[in-house]
């Protein structure tokens, strides 16, 4: 399964919030730190990265000293702005001990439907692609109430990673989230759930499979994660889910070991 991945050029990797932060809610910079590095030694492999981050109100509620979630949509904003700071100045940080730098790139769904943004995203990503540089992207939370407020929004950043690896050609979508992958069943009732190596495609099966709502931190689930699927696969890409626990899983995938599930038309056949 997946062995010609370790072909792929360009890469886009989306980080969940629930992967990027403790139980206490406060940020994981351990595991940023080794999120970092293994996308920095990607790029010393010659392939080019996007790092599509969750995490700016778990940061901005960190930097705050707020024990609980806002749930008034202009306290999400304000909390996002102030964590969106303090989340880039990090990766700015982490990934300059690398000798990368890094851009930041706050889009909305509606970037992505209006042809002229649409394209002028475009040219920005494939620039900076150009110059070495590795575009950070979150939604723009601050100013974007219909991300915040629509079950029609991103979806924790989902749905924004797979629009992004469409724009830009990515070979490979990387999700990692805080479980192994699909299962045939919910493997936090049932001990016996056995995870699905590969998905050729989505069907009713499948989406009955992908119930639930995301982790207290994030706002994803499977659900949202089964919807970019589907979007890769009818344009011939590829994607896979796996758990971001351990950050040098992204090395592993590229290099064609077996993690996750792996989401291709081209990449191995379904288990019967």
């Amino acid at each position: 399964m997946g062995a010609y991945l370790d072909s792929v050029r360009r890469v886009v990797v989306k980080v969940g919030s629930s992967t990027l932060t403790h139980s206490t809610g406060k940020l994981n910079l351990r595991r940023i730190e080794q999120l970092v590095t293994a996308l920095a030694d990607l790029r010393n492999s010659g392939r080019e990265v996007v790092l599509v981050t969750s995490g700016a109100v778990a940061a901005g509620m960190d930097a705050l000293g707020l024990s609980s979630r806002p749930h008034g949509t202009e306290e999400k904003q304000a909390v996002s702005a102030v964590g969106q700071c303090l989340l880039t100045h990090i990766y700015d940080k982490m990934f300059g001990e690398y000798g990368l730098s890094v851009a930041q790139l706050l889009l909305t769904r509606s970037v992505f439907e209006e042809e002229v943004t649409r394209r002028n995203a475009g040219n920005t990503f494939a620039r900076l692609f150009d110059y070495g540089v590795v575009p950070i992207v979150n939604e723009n939370d601050s100013i974007s109430t219909y991300e915040l407020e629509s079950m029609n929004g991103f979806g924790d950043n989902d749905r924004l990673s797979a629009y992004v690896a469409l724009l830009t050609n990515a070979d490979l979508l990387i999700l990692l989230s805080d479980i192994d992958g699909l299962f045939d069943s919910d493997p936090h009732s049932n001990p016996d759930a056995r995870l699905i190596p590969v998905v050729n495609g989505i069907d009713d099966s499948l989406r009955a499979l992908a119930g639930g709502a995301g982790s207290a931190v994030g706002t994803g689930g499977m659900a949202s994660k089964l919807l970019a699927a589907e979007m890769l696969l009818k344009e011939g890409r590829d994607m896979v889910i796996a758990n971001g626990s351990d950050p040098s899983v992204i090395t592993r995938i590229c290099s064609g070991e077996k993690e996750g599930t792996l989401f291709s038309v081209k990449g191995g056949k379904a288990d019967a």
